[in-house]
């Protein structure tokens, strides 16, 4: 079978579905409009689906003629709280809120690849699962959909990220695949310091909880420095501290948010731990207090080594083998709840490169001015294809 190599006439198609997507952007675990859409086109399809109950999740299923493995296919579908920049006639028409991290062709890649893989579905040999998942920003729907039986009885879930996120150095077209861990954890903490308000001219007659924060900051950062072994990628960033409405007055309370990012999960549990005990400790020593919560992210993206050979190899066929990158200097810092998938199924998350200056497309993800290269997107439904084809032989 070399179905995969129908996905370039969808191109045209392709463009103007991603264009759409990213026009309604929506956040979080309520997707109605992106969801609407979907649910659309796979009506159109004749694909049977089912929406969850928790959020704006679709479960779909293509089954073949022949009875097989089941093989799971992801697509991320929410976006970001930014307000778009871009100077095109497809940009965002909801104020505040931005497609900028490429979840829009991921859908569309998506139901790029489930137009010709149902098109053949009798010559397939097992099931098809399609995953539109909410809340990937908020590492929290690839849960729900877990939840809501997205990953029963499947054998294998296989997954994609368009854009620059692995290096913007890499040229567009290219497909980015490693065995192992590819994407740290990333995890949010809160700190809330309790001290003691007074007067600024008279500090004695209250708790300092800027001091005590202050003091929390850096001792966080030496838990990097001396209790993480070198050769274990660890951040521990603060991204927030809060506290104070007057130039002249010591406030009660100072908040503090940060993020913790590990490659390894006994790393991630330790920083975790230790966080909440020299928060404590800290605030206590200066006679304040301090409260701790952990919001549980996603672990480490680790991929399984059989599953990255499959996809190689699928690689190879569908972009050339010189265009295939199979190893990488170190791990991708930034997370992906993709790795609770692969919790339950071994399978692989992979990178389809999108970055080409000419077209102002190497811009970070997560920018007001991000945008990706569509000429790109028949590649990323001929990948899921290919997958497909290869894994359901």
């Amino acid at each position: 079978m070399n179905m995969w190599k129908e996905c370039k006439s969808l191109q045209e198609e392709l463009v103007k579905t991603r264009r759409d997507l990213h026009q309604i952007p929506e956040f979080g675990f309520d997707l109605p409009k992106t969801q609407a859409y979907v649910i659309r086109i796979l009506e159109e399809l004749e694909i049977p689906y089912k929406c969850s109950s928790k959020d704006s999740g679709i479960i779909a299923e293509i089954k073949g003629e022949k009875p097989g493995k089941t093989v799971a296919l992801r697509a991320d579908m929410d976006a970001l709280k930014i307000q778009e920049e871009n100077d095109v006639d497809y940009k965002s028409i909801h104020d505040g809120f931005m497609h900028a991290c490429g979840h829009d062709t991921h859908i569309t890649m998506l139901l790029g690849a489930a137009k010709i893989l149902n098109q053949h579905k009798e010559d397939l040999q097992g099931t098809v699962r399609l995953l539109f998942q909410t809340a990937e920003e908020l590492a929290k729907g690839s849960q729900v959909m877990i939840e809501e039986g997205g990953m029963d009885n499947v054998d294998a879930v296989f997954g994609q990220h368009i854009g620059s996120i692995m290096n913007k150095d890499i040229p567009s077209g290219k497909v980015i695949i490693v065995p192992g861990c590819c994407m740290a954890s990333y995890d949010r903490f809160s700190i809330k310091v309790n001290g003691h308000g007074c007067h600024g001219s008279t500090p004695e007659k209250g708790i300092d909880p800027v001091n005590i924060a202050s003091h929390i900051v850096i001792a966080l950062q030496e838990s990097i420095a001396r209790e993480v072994s070198a050769v274990k990628p660890a951040v521990i960033t603060i991204g927030m501290i809060h506290g104070g409405v007057a130039y002249n007055a010591i406030p009660s309370i100072v908040e503090i948010e940060g993020t913790i990012r590990t490659l390894e999960e006994p790393v991630r549990q330790h920083l975790a731990k230790r966080i909440k005990e020299i928060s404590e400790q800290t605030a206590k020593t200066f006679g304040g207090a301090a409260e701790v919560e952990i919001d549980w992210g996603a672990p480490p993206v680790t991929n399984d080594n059989e599953m990255v050979e499959l996809a190689t190899n699928a690689a190879k066929e569908v972009v050339g083998e010189t265009n295939v990158v199979t190893e990488i200097p170190a791990p991708n810092m930034g997370g992906e709840d993709f790795a609770y998938y692969l919790q339950k199924a071994p399978g692989a998350f992979f990178f389809l490169s999108s970055s080409n200056p000419e077209k102002h497309t190497d811009i970070p993800h997560h920018n007001p001015h991000f945008n990706v290269d569509e000429d790109v997107l028949y590649k990323g439904s001929a990948m899921f294809v290919k997958i497909v084809e290869d894994y359901l032989k």
